[in-house]
């Protein structure tokens, strides 16, 4: 008999959503499990999700893939997502997810460890979806995590080398060495972002060489990263990937015998935040 309850699990393409993923795959058999496609993924979530299908042996649902950045980038006449005006993730994150359970009960279950319990993923407000929380409530913390992906033979989406979190090519959140980062490895993927900065600038009749440190207008967000157009991030390549060279140092130094992953992340220096998507990072 089927359950009139839905059960899903959302994978954003990290680690602990894959590993929840994996932890639920023979524990709820019923799982249906899905993706928010943006259309601007890296290619290493790509790749990553259809070897997780495999090992899931189950589809993983692409949600919004007819309807990405590009189409809402217009709909919101060239105004770059940012922090203060979050659009890309409740048009193409929060939106589908919802559209997609409609009004039948579902279980909803988040990607949020032990180990970070005060931690907000997506929680929906309509009264039809439950949210579980199945590593909080197992004890499961990032070593946990690390085993899963580890025993399911299928470890780390390869852009943990150089990135700390999934999500957009062109994230906001993401930082000032990790655009070097995908200048080097994905060229053609920063030139396009360099090219929805500038015609952002070019639209707003914004001079493309201005200090942007303080600027703000109406909440609008003339650059991908803040402070600085993306030619400018990559004119202070050196000086970029020196700093975070030295934050690394200081990072495993604070923390020694750690695995790269984690040295990533706690590496911040003086050009980053520590802010991310709640919703795109699990």
């Amino acid at each position: 008999m089927t359950s009139s309850v839905r059960h899903i699990c959302g994978i954003s393409g990290g680690k602990d959503s894959s590993a929840l993923a994996l932890y639920l795959r023979d524990r709820v058999p019923e799982m249906e499990y899905f993706f928010c496609d943006t259309g601007a993924e890296l290619p290493e979530t790509y790749e990553f999700l259809t070897r997780l299908e495999v090992i899931l042996g189950k589809p993983i649902v692409r949600l919004n893939s007819e309807r990405g950045f590009d189409h809402w980038f217009e709909v919101f006449r060239g105004a770059l997502p940012s922090p203060q005006m979050r659009w890309c993730t409740k048009v193409m994150k929060i939106k589908p997810i919802e559209a997609w359970i409609g009004d039948k009960p579902a279980i909803s279950y988040v990607a949020i460890r032990a180990d970070e319990a005060n931690r907000k993923g997506y929680i929906s407000t309509k009264p039809n979806i439950e949210s579980r929380f199945p590593f909080v409530e197992d004890g499961v913390d990032h070593e946990g995590v690390m085993k899963i992906l580890d025993d399911a033979g299928i470890g780390l989406p390869a852009y943990y080398d150089w990135r700390t979190r999934s999500g957009c090519y062109f994230c906001f959140y993401q930082r000032k060495a990790e655009w070097i980062g995908l200048a080097d490895r994905h060229p053609e993927l920063f030139e396009r972002a360099v090219a929805i900065e500038q015609k952002v600038l070019l639209d707003a009749g914004v001079d493309g060489n201005a200090d942007f440190g303080d600027r703000a207008m109406a909440g609008r967000q003339y650059t991908w990263s803040g402070g600085e157009t993306l030619v400018q991030l990559r004119d202070r390549r050196t000086e970029i990937l020196d700093r975070h060279a030295d934050a690394l140092a200081r990072a495993k130094t604070a923390r020694r015998n750690i695995p790269l992953i984690e040295v990533l992340a706690d590496a911040f220096d003086d050009d980053d935040s520590a802010e991310q998507c709640t919703v795109c990072a699990l």
